[in-house]
């Protein structure tokens, strides 16, 4: 017989916690994608992941939380692209390359979710309104980091107007990515015509943002 102490217990005690979180948050799913998000309980996510109910409330505060349980790396991801772009590089030119990488990976948090995901948050009022809040949350974040970069404060039309304009894209080819999903296109080919639909939106920016919080050139504008 072991007995844990110290780092040890501690860590046995947080990987539980994350498969716990990771088992309701996989049984919510498939309830939600079986009989609809409005349809689905609460009480009915607790007994099919064996827990009780309070468990899933401590776990997710909100019930389109364990619908969409990755909104901070959601909101965060315009952000954190513009922080870390390379030297010389523009907030535009990170963002569309970040993008592109993201459309050829199909990632989720780009918009590749599945026919049955996004037919569930399609289907939904409550999950479509919180999805264009999400968008909305990442669109101020990506305004605060160019603001910071800029040397602007916040409140200034410059950097909200810049985040309007990249998140803007941002939304747009999402909800394009969802549209292609729901019509039973194949992720590959989805992936194919954003490719090309992406440079197109991008390239409409360059006149305006091509200079805009290049990384080296703190107060760069357009």
């Amino acid at each position: 017989m072991s007995i844990q102490t110290g780092n040890g217990t501690t860590g046995l005690r947080e990987s539980k916690k994350r498969e716990t979180r990771q088992s309701i948050s996989d049984h919510a799913t498939r309830l939600f994608v079986e009989q609809g998000f409005e349809r689905t309980t609460i009480a009915e996510i607790a007994t099919a992941a064996r827990v009780a109910k309070k468990t899933v409330t401590n776990y997710f505060a909100r019930k389109e939380d364990l619908a969409l349980d990755h909104q901070d790396e959601f909101t965060a991801s315009l952000a954190h692209t513009v922080t870390g772009r390379a030297a010389g590089e523009s907030a535009l030119s990170a963002l569309r390359r970040a993008f592109l990488s993201s459309v050829a990976a199909q990632d989720p948090v780009a918009g590749f979710a599945g026919l049955q995901f996004s037919r569930m948050i399609a289907d939904s009022p409550t999950l479509s309104t919180c999805l264009r809040g999400l968008h909305d949350r990442r669109e101020d974040a990506l305004a605060k980091v160019l603001a910071e970069a800029t040397g602007t404060p916040a409140y200034d039309i410059t950097p909200c107007t810049a985040a309007a304009l990249l998140g803007g894209v941002h939304r747009v080819l999402f909800r394009r990515i969802q549209e292609l999903t729901l019509a039973g296109t194949g992720n590959p080919q989805i992936a194919a015509i954003i490719t090309d639909e992406a440079t197109v939106a991008f390239d409409l920016l360059e006149p305006a943002l091509a200079g805009y919080a290049t990384a080296g050139h703190p107060h760069a504008e357009a």
